[in-house]
C-alpha cells in the first residue's frame, strides 16, 4: 500500500509541489495576524485564583502598573538645588507619558504642616532654585524620616531617588505598553544628555511587560539564524549533496510557516515561550527527512534507481515516522494541561509544526527529491562506524546492561535534590536592560517585588473607625518587622501625620486619632487639599470600606514568597479575623504558578504517557514490546532531573513542562530502533544479536544525526536571554542526549537478555 502511494506521489509530483506551495501560502498568510503580547498576565489562565484576586484588587483600588525612574546623582547627593531641579523637571514631564495617571517623587510629595489653625498641603520642593542650605537640610530630614517616602522614593543615605509613574492602560490596543516605554526611554535619553552628572534607570511592571516581547525579538534575531545555519551544515556534511539538503530546508521552512500561520489564524499571541516553537519545529522537522533520505541514499549506494530507492525508503520508514510524529504531537499537546497559557500555545504550535512536517515528508519530500539532480551514490557519512559500534555493544552487552542500569539508578536517586522554586525577575538574564536595572534598584533604592494587602470592613466609611485603624497599624508594624520587607505604604501613616499637624505639629501627637468623626474629618480635609492626580484612590476604595497596604519586598524566591504569604495570612486570621483581608500582586501570582503548574503537568504527562503507550503497543503489535519501549522513554527524563538536582537543584515553571514535552520526542529513537529490530526478527528471521546489529547498521546513523541536531537546536535555545526558554532548552538537551545513550547502550543489551531468557516473542 505504501509503495503504491509513493508511486502515485512521484507520478503526480509537479501537481503535489504546486498544491503544497498553495497550501503553505494559505496557511502562512495567517502569520501576518500574529502580534506580541506585552502583558505579564498572559502567564495566568482566566480562572487562576491569584489572577482573580489581583483583578479584584485592581478593580477596588487604582491600578498599580508603573514605570519607576531610578535617579543617581554622580556626586551622591540628591538634596542639592541642581539635582532637585532635575527631579522636578522629570516629575513634571512624566505626566506626559502615555496612559500615566499619577506621578510621585520627593519634589511633588504632598507635605503637610500646621499654620495656626490651618492645615497646609503643598509640594515638599516647590522651587529648588530658591532653596537655602538650611531649606535643603530640612527637606532632607523630612524625606528620610517620612515612612511613606524612605526606601520607596528616597534611599536612607540620600544617594538615590525615584520618580514613580503610575500607568493605567485602557487595554484597547497592543501598542499601549510600547508607547509608554518609548516615551520614558526618550525622556531618559534626553535627560542623560542634558544632565551628564546623573544616571537614570527604568524599572517597574510596565517595563517588565515590555521586556517580554523584546526578549522574544532578541531570540528571533540572534538564535534562529544560528540554528538554521548549523542544521544546513550538518545536512550537507552527512548527506553529501545539495538536493537532500535543499529538500529538507524547504520542509523546515514550510513546516514553520504552516504552524505559525495557523497560530495567526487561531488568534494566538506571541510570547517568549511561543517564540521558541520555530526552533523546536526546525530541529524536529529534520528527523523525518533524515530518516527517509538516509535510507534512500543507502539503497542508491546498493545500486537502486533513485525513484525505487525512495519507494523502498518510504516502505521502511512510513509507519515509524507516522508513529514518532504522533507520539511527539501527543507529548506537545500535553502542555495544554499547563497552568500557564503561553505553554498551551507553545505545545499547540509545535504540535501543528510536527504534524505539518510529517505530511510534507510523505508528500513534498518524495516529489521534490525525485526532481532535483542527485548524481552521488556515496553512502551516508558514518554508516560503517555505526555498524562497528553495534558489534561493540553486542560483544559487551552484559557489562553495558549492568553499568547502564547502575548509572541510571544513581542519577534517578538524585531527583529529590531538586526544589520547586523560581525567582521571577530572573526570568530575564543580566544582558536584558530590565533585569540589570531591577537588580540596581533593589540594591540601592527599593525592591521590585511587592504584595498588596486589602483590609476591608463591611461598613461604609469604616476605615475611619479607631478600632479599624489600630488593627491596620498593628498589621503594618508586623509587616515592617519581617526581614523580607523593605517598605510598607499605608494610610495609617497619613492619619498619624495629620493628627500631629492638627495639634500644632507636636511630635507627641504622631499617633492615630482616637475618635471616628475626627479621623473622618482629617481624611476629608486632606483629600480636599490634594491636587488633581495625587488623590488617595490608590489607597482607599470608593465607599471607604477598605484600604490597600502596599508591601515592597527584597528579591526573593517563590518558596520564600509563599512562606511569607502563608505566615502573614495566618497572622491576620489569628489577630484580626473580623477584617476581610487578602494579599495579591504579580509577585504572589508568579510564586504560586510554579506549584500549580507542577500539579497540572503531572496530570497532562500521565495522560500523554498512557496514550503514547497505547500507540506503541498497537504499532509493535505486542503488549510486551510496547511496554518494554516505555523503559528507554521514561528513564531519560528521570536521569536528566537527577543531573539537574546535582548541579542546579532548582526547578521552575519552565522545567515543569519538560517531562511531558520530551516524552513524545524521545520516543522517536526507540520507535525507529525497535521497528528495525522487529523487522529483522520477523521478516529476516535474524537472531536477537543479528537483529540488534541490523538496527544499528540501518538506522543508527540517522538516530545519531537527528539526536545531534535536536540537542544542538535545544542548546541554541538554551542561549536565550529569557530563562524560561534557556532552562527548558538546556534540560531538554540533556534528556535527548540521555535518551540516545539509553537507546544505544541499555535497550539493545536488554532486548538480547530477554530473548536469551525466552521472555520475549516476536
Amino acid at each position: 500500500m505504501v509503495e503504491a502511494y509513493t508511486h502515485m506521489i512521484i507520478r503526480w509530483r509537479y501537481a503535489v509541489l504546486l498544491l503544497t506551495v498553495v497550501m503553505v501560502m494559505l496557511a502562512g498568510y495567517g502569520g501576518q495576524k500574529l502580534s506580541f503580547s506585552n502583558d505579564y498576565r498572559m502567564f495566568f489562565g482566566p480562572d487562576n485564583p491569584q489572577l482573580l484576586a489581583f483583578e479584584e484588587m485592581q478593580n477596588t483600588f487604582n491600578k498599580t502598573d508603573n514605570i519607576l525612574f531610578v535617579i543617581t546623582p554622580e556626586d551622591g547627593k540628591v538634596f542639592t538645588r541642581e539635582t532637585l531641579a532635575v527631579i522636578q523637571e522629570i516629575t513634571e514631564e512624566a505626566w506626559q507619558i502615555p496612559h500615566s495617571t499619577r506621578v510621585d517623587s520627593i519634589t511633588n510629595y504632598q507635605h503637610t504642616y500646621a499654620e495656626e489653625d490651618d492645615l497646609i498641603v503643598d509640594d515638599l520642593v516647590p522651587d529648588p532654585s530658591v532653596l537655602t542650605d538650611e531649606d535643603l537640610s530640612k527637606i532632607q530630614f523630612i524625606a528620610i524620616n517620612e515612612p511613606i517616602m524612605v526606601n520607596r522614593l528616597i534611599s536612607p543615605d540620600s544617594k538615590y531617588t525615584g520618580v514613580n509613574v503610575t500607568i493605567q492602560l485602557p487595554g484597547k490596543t497592543l501598542d499601549e505598553v510600547p508607547q509608554a516605554v518609548a516615551y520614558a526611554r526618550s525622556m531618559k535619553a534626553k535627560y542623560l544628555e542634558k544632565y551628564p552628572g546623573i544616571e537614570i534607570r527604568l524599572v517597574g511592571l510596565t517595563m517588565m511587560n515590555n521586556a517580554f516581547p523584546e526578549a522574544s525579538q532578541d531570540d528571533v534575531q540572534n538564535l534562529y539564524p544560528v540554528a538554521l545555519g548549523f542544521i544546513l551544515i550538518t545536512l550537507l556534511l552527512m548527506l553529501r549533496g545539495l538536493s537532500g539538503t535543499v529538500t529538507v530546508l524547504f520542509m523546515i521552512v514550510f513546516s514553520i510557516m504552516i504552524a505559525m500561520g495557523l497560530a495567526g489564524w487561531f488568534g494566538t499571541r506571541l510570547s517568549p515561550p511561543v517564540m521558541s516553537a520555530p526552533i523546536m519545529i526546525l530541529t524536529m522537522a529534520i528527523a523525518d527527512g533524515v530518516h527517509l533520505l538516509v535510507t534512500m541514499r543507502h539503497e542508491m549506494h546498493r545500486g537502486m534507481h533513485r525513484i525505487e530507492a525512495m519507494v523502498e525508503s518510504m516502505r521502511i520508514n512510513f509507519w515509524p515516522i507516522f508513529v514518532t510524529s504522533l507520539t511527539t504531537v501527543l507529548g506537545f499537546l500535553s502542555l495544554n494541561f499547563s497552568d500557564a497559557p503561553p505553554f498551551h500555545d507553545l505545545g499547540n504550535i509545535a504540535a501543528m509544526g510536527v504534524a505539518a512536517a510529517f505530511v510534507l515528508s510523505i508528500t513534498f519530500l518524495p516529489a521534490l527529491i525525485t526532481i532535483l539532480p542527485a548524481r552521488s551514490r556515496k553512502e551516508v557519512v558514518g554508516k560503517g562506524f555505526m555498524g562497528n559500534f553495534g558489534l561493540f555493544v553486542i560483544r559487551n552487552r552484559r557489562w553495558l546492561l549492568v553499568s547502564s542500569i547502575v548509572v541510571v539508578a544513581i542519577l534517578t536517586a538524585m531527583v529529590p535534590k531538586n526544589e520547586l522554586n523560581d525567582v521571577f525577575v530572573e526570568y530575564f538574564d543580566t544582558s536584558i536592560e530590565f533585569r540589570s536595572d531591577s537588580d540596581y534598584a533593589a540594591e540601592h533604592l527599593t525592591g521590585v517585588y511587592y504584595i498588596d494587602f486589602s483590609l476591608g470592613t463591611n461598613e461604609a466609611g469604616g476605615i475611619s473607625d479607631p478600632d479599624y485603624l489600630k488593627n491596620a497599624d498593628k498589621f503594618v508594624q508586623y509587616l515592617r518587622a519581617q526581614p523580607e520587607v523593605i517598605h510598607v505604604f499605608s494610610l495609617t501613616d497619613t492619619f498619624k501625620r495629620l493628627n500631629k499637624n492638627m495639634h500644632g505639629d507636636d511630635p507627641a501627637w504622631y499617633k492615630l486619632p482616637d475618635e471616628r468623626d475626627l479621623a473622618a474629618q482629617y481624611l476629608l480635609l486632606y483629600e480636599m487639599s490634594l491636587p488633581y492626580g495625587l488623590d488617595l484612590n490608590n489607597q482607599i476604595d470608593v465607599g471607604k470600606t477598605a484600604t490597600r497596604i502596599a508591601v515592597t519586598l527584597k528579591t526573593m524566591s517563590s518558596n520564600e514568597i509563599l512562606a511569607l504569604e502563608q505566615r502573614t495570612m495566618a497572622w491576620l486570621k489569628q489577630n484580626m479575623p473580623e477584617l476581610e483581608a487578602f494579599g495579591t500582586g504579580p509577585t504572589v501570582m508568579f510564586a504560586h504558578l510554579g506549584k500549580r503548574n507542577i500539579n497540572s503537568m503531572l496530570v497532562g504527562t500521565s495522560i500523554a504517557l498512557f496514550m503514547i503507550s497505547m500507540v506503541l503497543i498497537l504499532f509493535f503489535k505486542s503488549f510486551k514490546y510496547g511496554f518494554l519501549s516505555l523503559i528507554p522513554n521514561m528513564l531519560p527524563a528521570a536521569a536528566a532531573f537527577g543531573i539537574w538536582g546535582m548541579f542546579v537543584g532548582q526547578v521552575g515553571i519552565a522545567l515543569s513542562v519538560v517531562t511531558g514535552m520530551t516524552l513524545g520526542i524521545v520516543v522517536d529513537d526507540t520507535v525507529h530502533f525497535m521497528s528495525k529490530y522487529l523487522r529483522a526478527r520477523r521478516e529476516k528471521n535474524y537472531s536477537a544479536e543479528e537483529a540488534v546489529h541490523y538496527a544499528f547498521d540501518s538506522v543508527g546513523i540517522a538516530l545519531l544525526v537527528t539526536s545531534i541536531v535536536l540537542i544542538a537546536g535545544f542548546m541554541i535555545m538554551a542561549q536565550s536571554h529569557f530563562e524560561l526558554n534557556s532552562g527548558m532548552g538546556l534540560l531538554t538537551s540533556v534528556v535527548i542526549a540521555l535518551a540516545l545513550a539509553i537507546d544505544f547502550m541499555l535497550l539493545p543489551p536488554l532486548l538480547i537478555k530477554l530473548e536469551e531468557n525466552g521472555e520475549m516473542k516476536v
